[in-house]
């Protein structure tokens, strides 16, 4: 991986872990989730004036982005109904590279070193670590089902949307209209889902989500995806997700939370794998 993407999305990460902490802070999911959503829309907006269309090609990929978005989002907010936060998300986060792995290199032809392949699966597991390790969770097999389904539609939208911004005409336009679908998909999940009234709630609620929190979601997407164009899609999922390494400090210093010898386990695996990624 070139120096200038290693290190575009490295800072990247650390946004994410932003805007990641507002969502983990509010006391409703559904609300946070949604103003994540639903804040992608002024910036796709904008950039679906002022840009040029995606290319025809890319389309079929949009599309499919939206979908399977829907499907990260399901799994994602039933999750939440039966697991806490702190242990669902980083099995999700940290199952999706691993997913995107195992499908370029079986099916998609992808070769990588050994060595790289090794760094991906040491950061992947310094995530799970934080969720996996918790008696609560090892025991309940909904949460690790929801949590691993999840995971599996966040590297499945990561393949999509990397070969979808390589053939379209600029990964800005791409991903803003994807964006765009997917708000507009998103309240009919909801209703699925008996969630009501959920635009006056986040704009009750989740202004700050929808304002701060959607804009920053929808600026870190936009380079992660345009580093999906400019290196292996495997291993940039794995480095935009070792953002739970800036979580767990901002959740130390901001959240009132412990770091716990799990989480520094966590860190350790996620450096080494960093390094690796980096100096291959």
């Amino acid at each position: 991986m070139a120096p200038k993407v290693f290190f575009i999305v490295l800072l990247a990460t650390f946004m994410h872990a932003v805007w990641n902490a507002m969502v983990k802070k509010h006391s409703d999911k559904v609300i946070a989730v949604s103003g994540i959503v639903f804040g992608h829309l002024p910036l796709s907006i904008i950039a679906i004036i002022l840009l040029p269309l995606p290319s025809i090609e890319s389309i079929p990929y949009i599309i499919a982005s939206a979908f399977v978005h829907q499907g990260y989002q399901w799994y994602l907010l039933t999750s939440y109904k039966i697991g806490d936060f702190t242990k669902v998300y980083p099995i999700a986060r940290g199952f999706g590279p691993l997913v995107a792995t195992a499908i370029s290199i079986l099916f998609l032809g992808l070769v990588l070193d050994n060595f790289i392949v090794l760094s991906i699966f040491l950061i992947c597991l310094g995530i799970m670590a934080v969720g996996i390790f918790d008696r609560n969770f090892i025991h309940n097999l909904n949460i690790i089902q929801y949590s691993l389904l999840t995971g599996f539609f966040i590297g499945l939208y990561s393949l999509i949307d990397g070969y979808g911004a390589r053939i379209s005409l600029s990964a800005v336009s791409y991903m803003s209209w994807s964006f765009a679908l997917n708000a507009l998909l998103f309240p009919i999940l909801l209703k699925f889902k008996k969630n009501k009234n959920i635009f006056k709630r986040v704009i009750k609620d989740g202004k700050q989500i929808f304002w701060i929190g959607g804009s920053l979601s929808y600026i870190i997407y936009i380079i992660v995806v345009w580093a999906f164009t400019q290196a292996p899609i495997p291993m940039v999922g794995a480095l935009r997700e070792s953002s739970i390494f800036f979580s767990i400090f901002i959740g130390y210093f901001f959240l009132k939370e412990r770091i716990t010898l799990i989480k520094i386990i966590s860190i350790i695996l996620i450096v080494i794998g960093v390094f690796g990624l980096k100096f291959v």
